[in-house]
C-alpha cells in the first residue's frame, strides 16, 4: 500500500469513495482526478488534473476507479492495470466480513454491508450500503451489486451485471454476464440469456 490514494472521478460515487477511504485511514493524502470542468473539491480534498495525468503518480499512489457504470469502469481500470498502476481495495470499517471471504483489487465494500463465509468477491465490484451475500457467493469481476440488495446462499453473477436497489435472489442461482436485474426484483431461477429483469418472479422483460 503506497503512501496516496487517487480516486479516479469525483461524482457522487467518488464522493462515497473517499468517505470510506477517509474512514480507513489507511493513506496519507486522498485526491481525484477527473475530466470535468470547474469540479469542486469534495470535504477538502483536492482535484490534482485529469484521468489523462494518472501515470504521473504512478510511483507514489494507489489508484481506484469510482465510476458507477459497470462497462466504463472496467475499461479504466483495465488500462490503468495494464500501465502498471496499483488499484486499491476499500471495505468500510462497519461492514461485516466472514471467514475465507476475498475481494478483488478495485472492488468496494460500503457501509452495512454482509458478506458471509467463503464467498469471492472478483475485481472491480460495487458493493453498494447494506447489501448483504450469503456463504460461497461467487461475484464475477465489475459487477455492481445496489443498495439493500440480498443474495442467499451459493449464488453467482456473472461479469458486469448490475443488481438493482432491493433486489432478491434466492440460494443456489447463477446469474450470466451482463444482465441487469430490475429494483425489487425476486430472482428465483437461474437466468442464462442476457436482459433485463424485473418483476416477482424476475422475468425478462423483452418477453412481458
Amino acid at each position: 500500500m503506497k503512501k496516496q490514494l487517487i480516486i479516479i472521478g469525483a461524482g457522487g460515487h467518488g464522493k462515497v469513495i473517499a468517505d470510506i477511504a477517509m474512514k480507513m485511514k489507511q493513506w496519507k493524502n486522498i485526491a481525484f482526478l477527473d475530466d470535468g470542468e470547474q469540479i469542486e473539491p469534495l470535504f477538502g480534498l483536492k482535484v490534482l488534473g485529469k484521468i489523462k495525468d494518472a501515470p504521473l503518480y504512478e510511483k507514489d499512489a494507489d489508484f481506484f476507479v469510482a465510476v458507477g457504470n459497470n462497462v466504463t469502469r472496467e475499461g479504466m481500470q483495465e488500462e490503468l492495470e495494464r500501465k502498471g498502476m496499483s488499484m486499491a481495495t476499500l471495505i468500510h470499517p462497519q461492514a461485516v466480513m466472514g471467514q475465507e471471504v476475498e475481494i478483488g483489487a478495485g472492488s468496494v465494500v460500503m457501509a452495512g454491508v454482509v458478506i458471509n463465509s467463503s464467498s469471492k468477491i472478483g475485481k472491480g465490484c460495487i458493493l453498494n450500503t447494506s447489501c448483504s451475500l450469503d456463504h460461497d457467493n461467487i461475484i464475477e469481476d465489475y459487477v455492481h451489486i445496489s443498495p439493500g440488495a440480498h443474495l442467499a446462499g451459493t449464488v453467482r453473477i456473472g461479469r458486469r451485471s448490475w443488481l438493482g436497489i432491493g433486489s432478491i435472489v434466492s440460494n443456489n442461482i447463477a446469474i450470466c454476464g451482463d444482465c441487469v436485474i430490475g429494483a425489487g426484483a425476486v430472482v428465483v431461477k437461474d437466468i442464462c440469456e442476457t436482459g433485463i429483469y424485473i418483476g416477482n418472479p424476475a422475468k425478462n422483460r423483452k418477453l412481458k
